[in-house]
C-alpha cells in the first residue's frame, strides 16, 4: 500500500508563455504541465527545504531557493546549469523582466547575479529580507523585510528609496508586488504585512491612498497578468479576489490551512493557490469569472432591466435606478431606491415596482422598499425567469421549471397559470407579442415552438441554446447554437448565419447578442424571409417584413412581384414607402403588367416618363412600336433604342447585325468587342482606319484584337496613327521583331531599356548568353551582364569547360572595368573585383591544360610547357582552391613533369603533399610506384631548369615559399603565355617628372649605336705579365 506524505508548499511559479508550473515542494522542485496537471518531473538538487521559486521572463531557465542556503539555476529542458551559497537560508529569489538578472534573498544579504557574469555580487541589509519584486521596466528592485521596511534598490544594489511602514518590526512585511499594467503612469507597489494591512506605493515611495484592512495575516500578493486584479491569501485560509485598488470583491476557494502562496497564469483567468497538500500534489486549478465593477467600487452579484428600471445586487444590498429622462436614447441612471439587506438567491428580475427574487423552487415578490408582497413556491427547481410585460404593478412573468413545466404568474396574483408542461427540463424561454406562441430551448439543445391556445407542437428546431420572438413581428423568431445566428419566418426552413454567443433580444432588424462579457446589436438585413414570403405569393406578409428593414433593390422586387401577382394594393403602398404618390404613374405600370402597353405608353408619356414606356417595348422586344413611339423625337432617344435592339440581337445570337447597331447607334466599343471576338480582321480594320486618332480608346482596343489574331501589321499601323511609339516598340518585342524594334530605338533611344532588356532575356532563354550578355550591356543593366557572365562562368567550370571559363571571367574583369570607368562610388570596389577576376581568369587557362593532361591519353604540350605551367598552378594555390580546379591534379602532373625532367626534389615534395590528399583510385597504383622509384633518385633539381630573378640575378628554388616571386628582391615574376617560362622582363617606376606619354616615347626610341676602337696594352708587375684590351666609345 503506498503512503501518502504531506509537505507544504511555500512557493509557485509559472512559466511565461504558461506551460509549465514551477513548485517548492518540500527538499523537491516539482515540475507541473498545466495543459492537464500532469507532474512532469521532480527536480533533485537540493538538501533541506524549498522556500522560493522564480521562472525567468524568457522561459529559458528558472531559479530555485532553499534552506540549505543554496539557489540552484534551472533550465527549461530541466537541467540544472549552476549552483551557488549564501551565508543563510533562501527566502526569496525575483527575475529581472529586462536583463534576467537574479535576485536572490536570505536572512542577512542579497545577492544580484546574471549569466554574463561570473561572479555573484552581494550586498548586507540589517534585517530579515521577507520577500522581492523587480520594477516593470527592470531598473529597481523592491525588498520587504522584517522590521517593516521597504527598501528599493537600484540594478547595483544601492539604495535609493526606503519606505518605513507604521508598526516596525511588529508589522513585518510579509509580500510585496508590483502592478504589472502598462497603462498606469506610474510604478505601483502593493505592500501586505503582518499588521494585517494592505498599502500601494509609488517609486517615490508617496503612499497612494489609505491603507486597506484585511483582517487577517497575508502570506502572498500576486497581480493578474494585466493589473486589473489582485488575489491573496494568508492566515483566513482563503485565495480572495480585489481590485487593483485593495477593494475585496470575493472569495475564489476555501482550503483548510493557511494559504502560503497563490499566483495567476499568464495571460489568463486561472488562479493557483496552494497550502499544506498531498505530496503527489494534486495542483487545483480554479477559474474566475472577472466581475463588473461600478462606482459603489463593490462585487456586483447580479443585474437586472426593464424599461426604465434597472436593480443591481451587491453583497450587502440591492441598488434599484431609474432612467434620468424618458428619452429612450439618454441611458442616464439616477438610484431610486436602496434595499440595505442581504439576500441569497439564483435570479434577480425587476419590474416597474417590484423585484422578484429566485431561491430554488421559491419566488419572493418585493416592493423597493423591502416588502415582501407575494411569494409561490414551485414543485420543481426554477430554471428560467422573464418579464413578459403588462401594466405597472401588474406585469407577468414567464417561468420555467426543471420537470418541464411552464407557468405565467402575474404579480398582483398569488395564483401560477400553467401554461404547459413537456418531458424535457427548460433552458431558455419566449413568447411571441401576441401572447399566442410560446418558444422553449430544453435540455437537449432543442428549440420547440408551441400554440399556446391548443399546446399544439408547431414546429423544432436542433442546436439550439437561445431563443427570442421579434417584437415587431408575430410570426419571426431567431435562436443560436453552434456558433451560428437561426432565423425563422412563419413555416419556412431556417436562414443561417455566422454568430458567437447568446441570442437576448430582437427587435425589428436588430438581434442583442451576449458573447463571453460583450453585449452587441447585429444589424441583420431581413431579405432572407421576405423572399420566403414572396415564393410562396404572400404580399403582404413580405411587406410587413421589409418594414423591418431591406435594401433599396428588396424593396423594388417586392413591388415588381406585387405587380406580377395583381396585388395592387401592396405595391401602391410599397410605391408610397419609397415617396412615389403619382397614380397615374402607378396605373400606367398596372396596365403595363395587365399587357395594355399601347395605354400604358400613354399614361407614361402624359407623366413624363417616356423612358419607362421606352424600357417597356424594348423589354417586350417591340422595337417598331418604340420607333413610332419616338417618331421625331429627340435624337438621343433614337440612339438609345438602337442600343436596346443591338443588345437584343446579340442576346439572340446575332453577333454581325448587333455589331452594324452598335455601330450605327456610336457604341463603337460594344461593336469592336462583337467584331474582334468574331474575328471579323476587315472589318475592324475598316473601322479603325475611319476612326479618329483622337479616339485612343477604341484604337488601342483594336490593336489589342490584331495582336491577339498575330496580324501585326495592322496593329502597327494603328499605333503609328496614335503616335503610341511606346506601344509600337512594344509590340514589336513581344513578336519578336527585332529588326524593326532596334531600327525604332536608332531614332529614339528612350526605348533602349524597352527593347534591349527583353532581347536579352529572349537570348538567354535560347542560350543565346554572350549574346544575351552583350545586350544587357547594351541596355546599361551592368548588373543583368554580370549576372549572366557569372552564370556562364559557373557553368563552363561544372561542366569543366576551363578555357571557357578563364574567357568568362576576362569578360567578366573587363565589365568590372567598364563599371569602374562609369561609376565613380564603385569604382574601388569594381577595380578589386577586376583584379580577381583577372587572376581566375589566369588559373583557369592554366588549368585547362593540366585537366587535358590528366583526362585525355595524349597531350600536344610539352613536358617543360606542363612542368612551368603546374609549378605557376601550385603557387597559386596555396590557399583554397578555385571551384573546378583538382589540387590532385596539379600536384599529380607536377610530379610526373618534375620526375621526367630530372627535378627529382620537386617531384618528391608534390608526392609527400599528394599523401595528405584524397586519392582517386584511377592513380592510386601509378602514384605509390612513381613515390616509390622517385627516391631512388638523387635529392636534387636540375640546374638547367633553376628560374633566375632578371632583376636581382637571384637564382630561385622551384618550390619558393614566396609563390611567383623573387625570394630576395619579391620582383614578381612574369611568364610567357604560351610556355610560361619567366621572361627577361623587369617592372621600374617613372621618375615623378615623366609623364606616361613621355615614358612611351622613350620606350620606343631606338638604342644608340656605339663605335668602339680597341687596342692592346700590355702591362708587367713582379714577374707577371697582364694584357688589356682598352675599348675606346664614341657615340
Amino acid at each position: 500500500m503506498e503512503s501518502t506524505v504531506y509537505t507544504c508548499i511555500y512557493d509557485l511559479a509559472f512559466r511565461p508563455d504558461g506551460s509549465q508550473l514551477i513548485v517548492a515542494a518540500g527538499n523537491r522542485v516539482l515540475v507541473y504541465d498545466t495543459a492537464d496537471g500532469t507532474l512532469i518531473q521532480p527536480l533533485k538538487g537540493h538538501k533541506d527545504t524549498v522556500y522560493c521559486v522564480a521562472y525567468a521572463k524568457d522561459g529559458k531557465r528558472f531559479a530555485s531557493g532553499s534552506a540549505d542556503k543554496s539557489i540552484i539555476i534551472w533550465t527549461s529542458k530541466l537541467e540544472g546549469i549552476l549552483k551557488y551559497t549564501h551565508n543563510d537560508s533562501i527566502q526569496c529569489v525575483a527575475y529581472n523582466p529586462v536583463t534576467h538578472q537574479l535576485a536572490s534573498c536570505s536572512s542577512g544579504d542579497f545577492g544580484l547575479w546574471s549569466p554574463e557574469q561570473k561572479s555573484v555580487s552581494k550586498h548586507k541589509v540589517s534585517s530579515k529580507i521577507t520577500c522581492c519584486g523587480w520594477t516593470n521596466d527592470g531598473q529597481y528592485l523592491a525588498l520587504g523585510m522584517m522590521n517593516g521596511v521597504v527598501s528599493i534598490r537600484n540594478k547595483n544594489g544601492e539604495e535609493k528609496v526606503k519606505i518605513e511602514r507604521p508598526g516596525g518590526s511588529s508589522s513585518p512585511i510579509w509580500s510585496i508586488a508590483w502592478n504589472p499594467s502598462k497603462d498606469e503612469h506610474n510604478d505601483i507597489l502593493a505592500v501586505a504585512d503582518w499588521g494585517q494591512r494592505l498599502s500601494f506605493y509609488q517609486l517615490s515611495g508617496k503612499q497612494m491612498g489609505k491603507d486597506r484592512q484585511l483582517n487577517f495575516d497575508p502570506c502572498c500578493v500576486s497581480f493578474f497578468s494585466k493589473g486589473e486584479y489582485i488575489v491573496m491569501g494568508g492566515s483566513d485560509k482563503q485565495a480572495s479576489l480585489y481590485t487593483k485598488d485593495g477593494v475585496r470583491l470575493g472569495t475564489i476557494g476555501e482550503q483548510s490551512s493557511w494559504v502560503w502562496t497563490c499566483r495567476v497564469k499568464p495571460d489568463s483567468n486561472y488562479v493557483v493557490r496552494h497550502l499544506s497538500i498531498v505530496a503527489k500534489l494534486n495542483v487545483i486549478f480554479t477559474y474566475y469569472c472577472i466581475v463588473l465593477r461600478i462606482k459603489c467600487r463593490e462585487l456586483v452579484k447580479k443585474i437586472a432591466i426593464y424599461r426604465s428600471r434597472l436593480a443591481i445586487q451587491l453583497p450587502e444590498k440591492i441598488l434599484i435606478y431609474e432612467l434620468h429622462s424618458d428619452d429612450s436614447s439618454d441611458m442616464h441612471y439616477r438610484v431610486k431606491e436602496k434595499i440595505c439587506k442581504r439576500f441569497e438567491c439564483n435570479l434577480l428580475v425587476v419590474c416597474s415596482q417590484h423585484i422578484i427574487l429566485c431561491q430554488e423552487k421559491r419566488l419572493q415578490c418585493l416592493s423597493f422598499t423591502a416588502v415582501r408582497e407575494k411569494e409561490w413556491l414551485m414543485e420543481s427547481l426554477i430554471r428560467y425567469i422573464k418579464v413578459i410585460g403588462g401594466p405597472s404593478g401588474r406585469e407577468g412573468l414567464l417561468v420555467g421549471l426543471k420537470n418541464g413545466a411552464i407557468l405565467k404568474i402575474f404579480v398582483d396574483n398569488p395564483f401560477a397559470i400553467t401554461l404547459l408542461k413537456q418531458n424535457t427540463s427548460v433552458r431558455c424561454l419566449d413568447m411571441s407579442t401576441s401572447r399566442s406562441k410560446l418558444a422553449v430551448v430544453d435540455e437537449h439543445n432543442t428549440c420547440l415552438v408551441y400554440d399556446i391556445n391548443t399546446k399544439e407542437l408547431l414546429f423544432q428546431e436542433p442546436n439550439a441554446n437561445s431563443v427570442a420572438w421579434n417584437t415587431q413581428c408575430e410570426d419571426m423568431l431567431c435562436f443560436s447554437g453552434s456558433g451560428y445566428l437561426n432565423i425563422k419566418a412563419s413555416n419556412f426552413p431556417v436562414h443561417q448565419q455566422k454568430l458567437q454567443g447568446f441570442v437576448v433580444g430582437y427587435n425589428g432588424s436588430k438581434i442583442f447578442c451576449l458573447h463571453v462579457y460583450s453585449m452587441a446589436a447585429v444589424e441583420v438585413p431581413q431579405s432572407a424571409p421576405m423572399y420566403q414570403y414572396l415564393e410562396r405569393r404572400m404580399f403582404q406578409e413580405a411587406y410587413q417584413i421589409a418594414c423591418l428593414g431591406v435594401t433599396d433593390n428588396d424593396w423594388k422586387d417586392l413591388a415588381t412581384e406585387a405587380l406580377e401577382g395583381l396585388d395592387f394594393h401592396t405595391a401602391k403602398k410599397e410605391r408610397k414607402k419609397r415617396g412615389e404618390s403619382n397614380n397615374q404613374l402607378f396605373l400606367a405600370d398596372v396596365y403595363a403588367y395587365q399587357g395594355k402597353f399601347h395605354e400604358a405608353a400613354k399614361l407614361y408619356r402624359k407623366t413624363g416618363h417616356d423612358s419607362r414606356a421606352l424600357s417597356m417595348y424594348t423589354d417586350l422586344r417591340m422595337f417598331e412600336y418604340a420607333k413610332d413611339f419616338l417618331g421625331s423625337a429627340d435624337p438621343k432617344d433614337t440612339k438609345l433604342l438602337m442600343k436596346k435592339q443591338a443588345d437584343w440581337a446579340k442576346n439572340s445570337k446575332e453577333p454581325r447585325a448587333a455589331a452594324d447597331m452598335y455601330l450605327t447607334a456610336g457604341e463603337h466599343m460594344k461593336a469592336i468587342e462583337i467584331i474582334g471576338e468574331h474575328g471579323w480582321m476587315d472589318m475592324l480594320i475598316d473601322l479603325a482606319r475611319k476612326l479618329d486618332k483622337a479616339e485612343r480608346e477604341p484604337l488601342s482596343r483594336c490593336a489589342v484584337f490584331f495582336k491577339k489574331f498575330n496580324h501585326h501589321g495592322y496593329a502597327a499601323e494603328i499605333y503609328n496613327k496614335m503616335g503610341d511609339l511606346k506601344a509600337l516598340v512594344q509590340l514589336h518585342v513581344d513578336a519578336r521583331h527585332w529588326d524593326e524594334a532596334f531600327s525604332l530605338v536608332e531614332k529614339h533611344s528612350q526605348f533602349r531599356d524597352d527593347v534591349y532588356v527583353p532581347y536579352a532575356q529572349w537570348l538567354a532563354e535560347h542560350d543565346r548568353f554572350e549574346e544575351a550578355q552583350r545586350a544587357f550591356h547594351k541596355a546599361g543593366r551592368q548588373a543583368e551582364a554580370v549576372r549572366v557572365l557569372e552564370q556562364l562562368t559557373h557553368n563552363a567550370v561544372v561542366e569543366s569547360r576551363f578555357n571557357d571559363a578563364s574567357y568568362y571571367y576576362w569578360m567578366l574583369s573587363m565589365q568590372c572595368l567598364d563599371i569602374a570607368r562609369d561609376n565613380t562610388e564603385k569604382k574601388e570596389e569594381m577595380l578589386k573585383k577586376f583584379h580577381s577576376f583577372q587572376h581566375l581568369a589566369e588559373l583557369y587557362h592554366v588549368y585547362h591544360s593540366v585537366h587535358r593532361y590528366m583526362s585525355e591519353p595524349f597531350s600536344s604540350n610539352m613536358p617543360e610547357i606542363l612542368f612551368n605551367i603546374s609549378r605557376f598552378l601550385f603557387h597559386n594555390l596555396t590557399r583554397d582552391a578555385p571551384m573546378g580546379i583538382s589540387k590532385v591534379d596539379t600536384l599529380y602532373a607536377l610530379a610526373k613533369q618534375s620526375k621526367l625532367l630530372g627535378a627529382y626534389k620537386v617531384a618528391r615534395h608534390a608526392f609527400e603533399k599528394l599523401q595528405g590528399l584524397k586519392i582517386p583510385s584511377r592513380y592510386q597504383d601509378s602514384m605509390e610506384l612513381s613515390c616509390l622509384t622517385v627516391r631512388s633518385k638523387p635529392y636534387r633539381d636540375s640546374e638547367d631548369l633553376i628560374p633566375m630573378c632578371y632583376r636581382c640575378s637571384t637564382n630561385n628554388p622551384l618550390l619558393n615559399n614566396q609563390g611567383n616571386s623573387c625570394i630576395n628582391c619579391r620582383q614578381p615574376f612574369i611568364y610567357s603565355a604560351s610556355s610560361y617560362e619567366v621572361l627577361p622582363l623587369v617592372e621600374f617606376y617613372l621618375e615623378d617628372d615623366i609623364s606616361d606619354e613621355e615614358a612611351v616615347s622613350l620606350i620606343d626610341l631606338e638604342v644608340p649605336r656605339v663605335q668602339t676602337n680597341s687596342s692592346w696594352q700590355e702591362m708587367s708587375s713582379a714577374g707577371n705579365i697582364s694584357v688589356t684590351l682598352q675599348t675606346l666609345k664614341k657615340l
